[in-house]
């Protein structure tokens, strides 16, 4: 785990870098660019010096405290790319503990992979851990076959526009990005999905463009009803694989499958947790190395949305909140305004 010492002990200014502190759970401006001690590397870690963090949903909801926060004063952030000190190679990181929202974390090594030099760092990071999500839950969840149909919902979010494209770079037959308003969907049509639909009447309209069948995987984030709809657009031997939810219901997006639905409709629901890859450093590594080759391919490209300063993740924040971004956001944490 990284570790962080508290911002508020003493050190010459040669120890000191900038970060965006949570110091209380709350809304996007309880975030603060501070100066803060560098982290100390324990054993298995290594420094690095980020160029880029990455913001994902599941910062806004620790910073909420909708999700447990780690021991507040905190840094979020948990991924970043940069460069490792002990040698300069260029790693991508995933953070288990978070304090990627800083100019140098303290990097477990098994959780780091060096970088090819035909990726840039913008295209590293945003296809770094979102990617990983979308191959898992497509391939090792999903069990994608070569000549399926496959619905991606939130197909212009961070995990989502990576799973439209790897759906057809492993072979779907038919892609179909779900996406909520005409400019997303026109970005997931330009990333290559067949078929592109909006939110609405979801069962019916994924029989409809598959020809009255259904389809056969499902990649979904949602929860809620549009996770029930998705699920009676299914067809026989379909299953829905379910990474997240981004509900407002109370309870987080809950759906009940009852047996005799499984049963009637002959379909099944998995879910899939980033952690099972990352603790598993042969198959992280092996899925990394696979979306990189893709991309060297120009057969996967992360849209990045926007790349903002330290001072600028609150902001950031709101708009990933207000669903107002599409793709990967990133901050460049060297830079001042």
């Amino acid at each position: 785990m990284p570790r962080t010492a508290p911002p508020e002990q003493t050190v010459t200014a040669t120890d000191l870098m900038r970060a965006a502190v949570l110091r209380r759970v709350g809304g996007p401006d309880v975030l603060a660019v501070e100066r803060v001690p560098v982290p100390v590397a324990g054993d298995g870690q290594s420094l690095v010096d980020v160029a880029l963090a990455g913001i994902n949903f599941d910062d806004l909801e620790r910073r909420a405290g909708d999700t447990p926060p780690p021991p507040l004063p905190a840094v979020l952030g948990v991924d970043v790319v940069g460069r490792r000190r002990r040698d300069g190679q260029r790693v991508a990181v995933l953070m288990r503990g978070g304090g990627g929202y800083a100019q140098v974390v303290a990097a477990t090594d098994a959780y780091s992979v060096e970088l090819p030099d035909d990726i840039s760092d913008e295209q590293a990071l945003g296809i770094f851990e979102q990617g990983a999500t979308a191959y898992g839950a497509l391939s090792l969840a999903g069990r994608l076959k070569s000549g399926d149909s496959v619905a991606v919902s939130a197909a212009a979010g961070g995990v989502g526009h990576l799973a439209v494209q790897l759906a057809v770079a492993l072979g779907a037959r038919q892609v179909i990005g779900i996406a909520s308003t005409e400019a997303k969907r026109e970005l997931v049509t330009e990333l290559g999905a067949h078929d592109v639909l909006g939110p609405d009447d979801l069962d019916g309209r994924l029989r409809e463009v598959t020809g009255g069948r259904g389809v056969d995987l499902v990649v979904d984030a949602t929860g809620g009803e549009q996770t029930r709809a998705l699920l009676r657009g299914l067809a026989p031997f379909g299953r829905l694989v379910s990474y997240g939810w981004r509900s407002a219901e109370e309870d987080r997006g809950a759906v009940s499958v009852s047996t005799e639905e499984l049963t009637d409709g002959s379909i099944g629901c998995a879910g899939f947790w980033m952690r099972h890859v990352v603790d598993d450093r042969p198959l992280l590594t092996a899925i990394v190395q696979e979306l990189f080759r893709l991309a060297g391919q120009g057969r996967l490209r992360a849209h990045i949305d926007r790349v903002v300063p330290l001072t600028g993740v609150g902001a950031a924040h709101a708009a990933i909140a207000a669903r107002a971004t599409s793709g990967k956001v990133l901050i460049d944490v060297n830079r001042e305004s």
